[in-house]
C-alpha cells in the first residue's frame, strides 16, 4: 500500500500509507509526486491536504531501499519530492501526528500549513545510522534557518512538538482528538480562496525563493 486519495470538492486529501512506520519508498515518494502535480494541474482542485494513517506521519525515508545500488533514481525522486513546494501554487495543508523523523520532516517543510498533534515528536535522526540528512536539508533550512538545521541533522536529538511550534516547522498544535479536523477545516477554506491571488501569490513567493538563491550565490 502507498498513498489513498479521496476528493472533498475543491479538496484533495493525500493519505500515505505504508505500514506502521510509513515510510518514504521509491513507491510513496513516487506516488506523492504523482499526486501533487496532478492536483496542480486540475483546475478544479484549489488545495492539497496530506495526512498518514497509523499512529505516526513517517520515519523517513527506507534505508534499505536506498542503500541499494539497482535503485538508481531514488536521488532524483527524493529531490522532485522533497523541493515540490519550490514548483506548486496551490496550498498544501500536512497533518503530523505520532512522529515526523528524517525525512518526513522535508516533507513538513515543504508544506505551506502544518497542524501537529499534541505529543508529536520530531527529528532529523540519519546521523544515528552514520547519514547525513542530504535529501531533505534544503528545504528544512528554508523553513527554519540553516543554523537550526545544521544543529538537528548534526545531533539527531528528538524534540516535541512546542519546539517544533517555536522554530517555525509547524504553524499549530492542536489536541491529538482535534488536530486533524483543524488541518482539514484550514485545508477547506483554502482550496475555495480565489484560486488567481493563491496561484500569484505563490508564484511571487516562489520568485522571490530564487532571486534570494541567487544574492547568496
Amino acid at each position: 500500500m502507498s498513498i489513498q486519495t479521496a476528493r472533498q470538492n475543491r479538496l484533495l486529501e493525500v493519505t500515505i500509507a505504508n505500514g506502521e512506520h510509513n515510510y518514504l519508498t521509491l513507491e510513496m515518494c513516487r506516488a506523492l509526486v504523482d499526486a501533487i502535480e496532478a492536483a496542480e494541474a486540475d483546475r478544479s482542485t484549489g488545495a492539497i491536504l496530506i495526512r498518514a494513517a497509523g499512529r505516526i506521519f513517517s520515519g523517513g525515508i527506507d534505508l534499505d531501499e536506498a542503500a541499494d545500488p539497482e535503485n538508481t533514481d531514488h536521488g532524483f525522486l527524493h529531490h522532485k519530492l522533497f523541493s515540490i513546494s519550490d514548483r506548486i501554487s496551490k496550498p498544501i495543508v500536512v497533518a503530523v501526528q505520532g512522529a515526523a523523523l528524517a525525512e518526513g520532516m522535508a516533507l513538513l517543510a515543504n508544506a505551506h500549513v502544518v497542524v501537529a498533534a499534541q505529543g508529536t515528536s520530531f527529528g532529523l535522526t540519519e546521523i544515528r545510522a552514520g547519514l547525513f540528512p542530504f535529501a531533505g536539508f534544503d528545504a528544512l533550512a528554508r523553513a527554519i534557518g540553516e543554523r537550526r538545521a545544521t544543529e538537528l541533522a548534526l545531533t539527531g536529538r528528538i524534540f516535541a512538538a512546542p519546539e517544533a511550534l517555536q522554530m517555525g516547522l509547524v504553524h499549530e498544535v492542536a489536541p491529538a482528538f482535534e488536530y486533524d479536523d483543524r488541518a482539514q477545516d484550514i485545508a477547506g477554506k483554502l482550496a475555495y480562496s480565489s484560486p488567481e491571488a493563491v496561484h500569484r501569490g505563490l508564484e511571487f513567493v516562489h520568485k522571490r525563493r530564487s532571486l534570494s538563491s541567487l544574492d547568496s550565490g
